[in-house]
């Protein structure tokens, strides 16, 4: 190779062009493609990279990333050995990083273990999760019924139900008005045959394309997180979305520490997803950072009363809302056994 090659390599090199130390020296976010909002990964501070995977399964097989972006339901395929503290360094930002959160954050922060167990996840985004109706006005007229409008019979065969039996089972206690946190609950004699009903009524079981299915016409009715749902009631006249008065399962959006990272998150680049103009960018894309309420009423402000209550419930609504922490082994048997009882 000639000396006037060696030094054009050389220059790119150091404008990080070609493949070598600098690409080496990125530190990884890894996250599902379309779990990490990209208004805001494109902020990440140098060397942090964020690395879109195809899906939680390849989040979690990526051994060598700093932080990990994941959903609350795949901490049952973890143990919390796997993950370190999320802060634990003593500054202002990560000061200001806890106090800023809702109460309702404080437990899925300890991936639901009880005090005084360290903060191992950052809670980022939440929600809950949104009936969705298609040109079906006398249904919304019909809202004060809630969860029991799932039941309603002109909607058999045209509804979507999540994939998640655990998400559709705690739909059927709530039309029992049943507390969906109690374990007693799940022993209801009438539970197995309200389950029975509602599965009964579902076209299919899939929330990943759910949206898409409605929007299409191929159903009139989905069950569907809200941060898929909320950024198109604004600009698509048929839809409405209703969060019944008995609340919903939470969902949760949280960036974990791997256990073997020396890395420190980027805790500057975390608290820019609640400043503006970032924040409403967020918002408008659905994604509801889980903050005290005051923090978010001016982001709020600019919404309409009726999609800002969707975006962040009301506190009596909220309080209603439950969080799905991880299940014992018993629990996940007693679960199984209900959701094959219940089979149509």
């Amino acid at each position: 190779m000639s000396r006037r090659r060696l030094l054009q390599l050389s220059a790119l090199a150091g404008l990080g062009l070609v493949g070598g130390c600098g690409r080496a020296s990125a530190v990884q976010l890894v996250y599902g493609r379309g779990e990490l909002p990209a208004a805001w990964a494109k902020r990440l501070p140098d060397p942090w990279r964020a690395q879109p995977v195809e899906g939680p399964e390849a989040v979690l097989k990526a051994r060598s990333a700093a932080l990990m972006q994941l959903g609350d339901g795949w901490l049952e395929a973890t143990a919390a050995s796997e993950w370190q503290p999320f802060a634990a360094t003593e500054s202002v930002a990560a000061s200001e990083l806890w106090e800023g959160l809702a109460p309702e954050a404080q437990a899925p922060s300890r991936l639901f273990r009880p005090e005084p167990a360290p903060a191992l996840a950052y809670p980022w985004a939440f929600g809950t999760w949104l009936l969705v109706l298609r040109n079906r006005r006398e249904l919304v007229a019909r809202q004060a019924e809630g969860w029991s409008l799932l039941l309603e019979p002109s909607l058999r065969g045209q509804l979507l139900l999540p994939s998640s039996p655990r998400v559709v089972i705690d739909l059927a206690l709530r039309q029992l008005g049943l507390p969906p946190g109690d374990s007693a609950s799940l022993a209801d004699p009438r539970l197995g045959d309200q389950l029975g009903r509602l599965r009964r009524q579902a076209a299919a079981f899939d929330d990943r394309d759910g949206l898409n299915l409605l929007l299409s016409g191929r159903v009139e009715a989905a069950v569907l997180p809200s941060q898929r749902v909320l950024p198109l009631l604004r600009s698509d006249t048929r839809l409405s979305a209703l969060l019944p008065e008995s609340g919903s399962a939470l969902w949760w959006n949280l960036l974990l520490r791997p256990a073997q990272t020396r890395e420190v998150p980027p805790l500057r680049w975390l608290l820019q997803a609640r400043e503006a103009p970032l924040i409403s960018r967020l918002l408008a894309a659905g994604w509801v950072p889980p903050l005290r309420r005051e923090l978010l009423t001016s982001a709020l402000s600019s919404w309409p009363s009726a999609v800002a209550a969707l975006l962040y419930p009301p506190p009596p609504l909220l309080a209603r809302c439950t969080s799905l922490p991880p299940l014992a082994a018993e629990q996940r048997r007693q679960l199984q056994w209900l959701w094959d009882r219940s089979a149509p």
